[in-house]
């Protein structure tokens, strides 16, 4: 792991702004984003979301009901990991894509 002045980052050949700032990942096969997680001392790379899926995003005024059920049926399957914090997946789902 590389640390440069201006807080890049270099982590297993991929470079991020700093920790727990996700980032796209157009490139990526499989996955939409990734994040360099740092939570005390323990750092890891999380990659999430599905590439090319086409999620709720953030709530909008005049948003459908439909997107309103998706964006709590996601919360809801998903809120025992949400509660694990930074370093699972689905916090930073549930933080960037709903």
């Amino acid at each position: 792991m590389q640390v440069r002045s201006s807080m890049s980052i270099e982590y297993r050949g991929e470079k991020f702004e700093g920790y727990n700032k996700p980032k796209r990942t157009p490139n990526h096969p499989t996955k939409s984003h990734a994040v360099l997680a740092k939570e005390g001392d323990t750092i890891k790379l999380i990659r999430f979301g599905e590439q090319g899926a086409s999620t709720a995003g953030k709530p909008k005024k005049g948003e459908s009901e439909a997107m309103k059920k998706k964006r709590a049926s996601f919360k809801a399957r998903h809120a025992k990991n949400i509660k694990k914090g930074k370093l699972s997946a689905a916090y930073w789902a549930d933080k960037v894509k709903w």
